[in-house]
């Protein structure tokens, strides 16, 4: 279904082009692309959360590193007192351990989901902000239709319907403001 939908939005697109050749008779068709991952990498905004992003992963990487380290210090005390310990508190110990280790598995879990969760949002506001910004200059330049490049799809178009760069100026711009 995934690989469908690429093509079925482009279809969609053609259609409601055409359709709308049809009724507006002579009316010019415009068509706008734009590349939103070009526009995450290029952007002020967009390489402001990708940057905390990775602020917060390498936090997050050096918190698990540590507990990591605290395990291996762990074992290997358990592995060199094991032999001068009397078997109940050998076998405490390693209870206590593979707790340890369990809670160090839901660490790395729940780490690797806020970051999964930290990404997601920054991202989400960030495609919000571009396509409303998007919308305003489609309609402030009379495009007919704004396709986002990889979504639909598109394999090649001429350089002059790419308005990436515009978007990425005009969001610079708003995000230099605090919008």
């Amino acid at each position: 279904m995934k690989t469908k939908m690429p093509w079925m939005v482009l279809a969609l697109a053609l259609a409601v082009v055409m359709g709308m050749g049809a009724i507006a008779g002579a009316a010019e068709v415009r068509i706008a692309i734009i590349d939103f991952q070009r526009i995450l990498d290029d952007s002020r905004a967009g390489k402001a959360a990708q940057e905390t992003i990775n602020r917060e992963g390498r936090r997050l990487e050096s918190e698990l590193k540590a507990k990591g380290e605290e395990l291996e210090k762990m074992k290997a005390q358990l592995q060199k007192d094991a032999q001068v310990m009397s078997r109940e508190a050998r076998e405490e110990k390693e209870r206590e351990f593979r707790i340890q280790v369990n809670d160090f598995r839901e660490s790395q879990q729940e780490f690797a989901k806020r970051a999964r969760e930290m990404q997601i949002r920054a991202m989400s506001k960030i495609r919000h902000e571009v396509d409303t910004l998007a919308k305003a200059f489609a309609e402030e330049k009379g495009f007919t239709l704004m396709i986002e490049k990889q979504e639909a799809g598109v394999i090649w178009a001429p350089a002059e319907i790419d308005v990436t760069d515009e978007i990425i100026r005009r969001y610079d711009a708003q995000f230099a403001k605090g919008d």
